[in-house]
């Protein structure tokens, strides 16, 4: 495979405080860049923006491998061609489905790296109790010969996004595999993902309901609130209106910010955009009003679920992602009912 070339001026100031938050020019290009030895892989679980992938995808050592949706008849790569296929199929109320990738996917993509001279690769993947991925990554890194460290991020969407930009920074300055792989785990400690749902039916069809099953039976009288914790969707509140649900969902999404060091916020949605951004605004305006006063509109992304969790999900998500180093190390985020 011919080597890529190194992206020229890659990602402007003005993109990185309109799209990525408290991320700076300064940070992403250091003032005596070194040589990259450690390359960085993850899945499109991570759900990034598509223009910070493509930026980043021009370095020769970074790379997001895709899942599949099956839509209808027709398989699709994550991506908007995918995005598109799967809000047909889910309005319509077709089946859908998701696979990971193969083992051999991996497998190729570490044999570009290891040939191209990569001393080390860390991979950052969905969590291990929502998909094989992580598992598929791990098969394919025993057939190479370069060392790879998979890391199941015990999460998905942006909470496994803001760790692969972690990794990415740190890998754009030289860090070895240790502090490459340092930098993803110290964003995804305490991450948190909180979401709500018009329904639960899509996660049933599809599996991943978990300690949320036993609320099947109620779901069309509930609006629930849902969460991922250690790996796995879990329930935090039971909620009969969607006017009750979205409040209680930005409530604990800002006493959390709160209790944070520089926090970082994501919203998440699936064919209701306009909810998302009016969601935002009322985190950032909540934040401003607890004292937050550095927060604004570029320290909140708002960009889709990835279509391979959308399909669990359904149309009309809503998550909010929260990370940050806690204030308080022994304190945990706000207790759901409290």
């Amino acid at each position: 495979m011919a080597e890529r070339a190194p992206a020229v001026g890659w990602l402007s100031d003005r993109f990185l405080r309109e799209r990525l938050g408290r991320l700076r020019l300064s940070v992403l290009r250091p003032p005596t860049p070194r040589r990259v030895r450690t390359a960085v892989v993850t899945d499109s679980a991570c759900g990034l923006p598509p223009e910070w992938i493509a930026a980043a995808e021009a370095e020769p050592w970074f790379e997001v491998v895709p899942l599949s949706v099956m839509a209808g008849d027709e398989i699709y790569l994550d991506g908007p061609e995918a995005e598109a296929a799967l809000a047909v199929a889910l309005a319509a109320g077709r089946p859908v489905k998701t696979s990971r990738p193969a083992p051999g996917v991996f497998e190729r993509v570490y044999r570009r790296l290891e040939a191209e001279g990569y001393g080390a690769i860390v991979s950052v993947h969905l969590s291990g109790a929502l998909s094989g991925t992580a598992e598929a990554a791990r098969l394919g890194a025993e057939r190479v010969g370069v060392p790879v460290e998979v890391v199941d991020t015990r999460t998905a969407g942006l909470a496994q996004g803001f760790a692969v930009q972690a990794a990415f920074l740190a890998a754009s300055t030289g860090e070895g595999p240790e502090g490459v792989l340092a930098a993803a785990r110290e964003s995804l400690d305490g991450a948190e993902v909180r979401f709500f749902l018009p329904s639960l039916e899509q996660l049933r069809r599809g599996g991943r309901i978990g300690a949320a099953a036993s609320w099947v039976g109620m779901m069309l009288s509930i609006r629930p609130l849902l969460a991922v914790q250690d790996g796995r969707i879990v329930p935090l509140e039971r909620i009969r209106t969607s006017a009750r649900a979205l409040p209680r969902l930005r409530e604990l999404s800002i006493g959390d910010a709160r209790n944070r060091m520089n926090p970082r916020l994501a919203v998440h949605y699936f064919g209701n955009r306009p909810e998302a951004e009016t969601l935002a605004r009322e985190l950032i305006e909540g934040l401003k009003s607890g004292g937050e006063a550095s927060i604004s509109d570029a320290d909140v992304v708002v960009t889709p679920l990835p279509a391979v969790l959308a399909a669990h999900t359904g149309l009309g998500v809503l998550a909010i992602v929260v990370t940050g180093r806690l204030r308080d190390p022994a304190a945990s985020p706000p207790t759901p009912g409290t």
